[in-house]
């Protein structure tokens, strides 16, 4: 159940949970820093996304045909490239030029459509495994209905490299470890990032998340606030795949 009325409408979003297998350690995670100016979740720490836009649909519409997640795996292509300089779920892989190309395109508002059959590349969105779908219910400015999804990194891919516009930093670290630096005070995570961090800190590859993936059908996630004796805690199901469920409210940061 939702906790607020009169909500302003959710905008419909895509994020990419972008894994780097390591062999002496747990996966480290693509994360970026929120600049902190930006009105939504400002100076936190999350994965690669953003809105997805009526050209994302247009490009499902052609590509892709029968899927319903197919504009928000395009946006979650095209936002990660953006943010990160990262190519995930194009064929064949873009060499450094073309990826260059495609990022200061982008960066530029060129359509993505036009870039990608310019240099001669082509979606390959199978990539991209849906993981989870968040859609709070809170009188807040912005509400972002947010599909999330898993991919590994490309042989070969670059380093990430920020946009240093909407964000100030992008890194890798492994979910625990984000986890640990916001429990040490050093980060910022909002309360939908911590609850997958420690969804995804459970799997020792990322095949291993795959699977889990897979096991759990996509369920959209409305966290509520709720009274249990004397503590206010903002709440998400039981049984969806998610090891920590409340959160106490003093210390919730909402998103």
């Amino acid at each position: 159940m939702a906790d607020d009325t009169q909500l302003p409408p959710a905008i419909p979003a895509a994020t990419l949970v972008l894994f780097r297998d390591r062999a002496d350690g747990p996966p480290d995670l693509l994360i970026v820093e929120r600049a902190r100016a930006m009105v939504f979740a400002g100076g936190a720490l999350v994965f690669p996304g953003g809105r997805i836009d009526p050209e994302d649909y247009a490009l499902a519409a052609i590509h892709i045909g029968d899927d319903e997640h197919g504009a928000a795996r395009i946006a979650a292509i095209r936002e990660t490239i953006e943010e990160a300089g990262i190519a995930v779920g194009l064929a064949p892989m873009p060499d450094a030029a073309q990826l260059t190309a495609l990022r200061s395109g982008l960066h530029a508002g060129e359509p993505f459509g036009a870039l990608l059959a310019g240099l001669g590349l082509s979606l390959d969105t199978a990539a991209l495994v849906p993981f989870a779908r968040w859609l709070p219910a809170h009188a807040n400015m912005r509400i972002f209905d947010t599909l999330f999804f898993l991919a590994a990194l490309p042989h070969g891919a670059p380093e990430p490299i920020v946009d240093a516009t909407e964000n100030s930093r992008v890194f890798w670290m492994s979910a625990q470890r984000v986890i640990d630096d916001a429990d040490a005070g050093r980060a910022t995570i909002i309360f939908p990032t911590r609850r997958n961090l420690e969804r995804l800190a459970q799997f020792a590859s990322f095949a291993a998340a795959v699977d889990h993936a897979r096991s759990h059908p996509v369920t959209t996630v409305t966290p509520w606030v709720e009274t249990r004796g004397a503590e206010t805690l903002l709440c998400i199901p039981e049984g969806i795949g998610y090891p920590v469920t409340t959160e106490p409210m003093s210390g919730a940061m909402r998103g």
